[in-house]
């Protein structure tokens, strides 16, 4: 069963909604069956910071706040993420626009390392302080997980991936996506911020139990009828 999740890396919520899916899912009895896909959202796209400048002052300058105002808003999410075992280190956060960092995820996708790809760049941004705007940094961390250097270079060269993030995008508008993280099970059931884990299973074993029934086959006839196994016993 298909979970289609879209998120950007700058989203303190989407690094907790992730950890929380990921509580749910270790207790869902099918979790092997549960394919995963990342899907790349913008929450800043014309953002273009300058040099230095430090997460509270961006953030209250966008909402027109106090920096006493944004210093007390990223405590609060520090606790959050706390909670679920993550470490957020916003004194040493780089403000950076993320139109680079997702077409890294997106070049991941294509060898199956998008989960892998998404949990680093999370890290690199929220915990270790790095620039993920930096082609540099995203070299490295891309090497980190298994990519090609060669190739993510190539990538960041030429307009590769441009296209696959805003397809993304442009699915989000269309399914009426406006915050992430947005979770969708089974392309049927959407779920909207980093709930508890408890909702996120309640919601997996529903979207499974629908899912099992179009993919289920109905058996006619009796067991014993003349038959062949893949152990070649007829």
């Amino acid at each position: 069963m298909k979970v289609d999740i879209w998120s950007d890396v700058i989203c303190p919520y989407c690094y907790i909604g992730k950890r929380k899916f990921e509580m749910a899912l270790q207790q869902f009895p099918h979790k092997a069956k549960i394919e995963i896909e990342w899907h790349s959202f913008e929450l800043d796209p014309r953002s273009k910071p300058e040099a230095g400048t430090n997460v509270y002052d961006y953030l209250a300058e966008r909402k027109g706040q106090s920096r006493e105002w944004a210093e007390h808003v990223h405590e609060q999410v520090t606790q959050a993420a706390l909670q679920v075992g993550l470490v957020y280190n916003f004194d040493q956060a780089i403000v950076a626009n993320t139109f680079d960092a997702h077409r890294l995820i997106q070049l991941a996708k294509n060898s199956n390392l998008g989960d892998i790809a998404e949990e680093r760049l999370f890290k690199a941004y929220f915990t270790e302080g790095k620039n993920i705007a930096d082609h540099g940094t995203l070299i490295d961390l891309g090497k980190e997980i298994g990519l090609k250097e060669p190739a993510i270079r190539e990538m960041f060269l030429s307009k590769a991936m441009e296209e696959e993030v805003r397809n993304d995008e442009a699915n989000a508008q269309i399914l009426g996506i406006r915050g992430v993280p947005f979770f969708v099970l089974n392309n049927k059931y959407g779920i909207s911020g980093a709930q508890a884990p408890e909702m996120f299973l309640q919601a997996l074993h529903k979207a499974w139990s629908e899912f099992e029934k179009v993919n289920s086959i109905t058996k006619l006839g009796s067991d014993g009828a003349d038959a062949c196994s893949m152990e070649g016993e007829c």
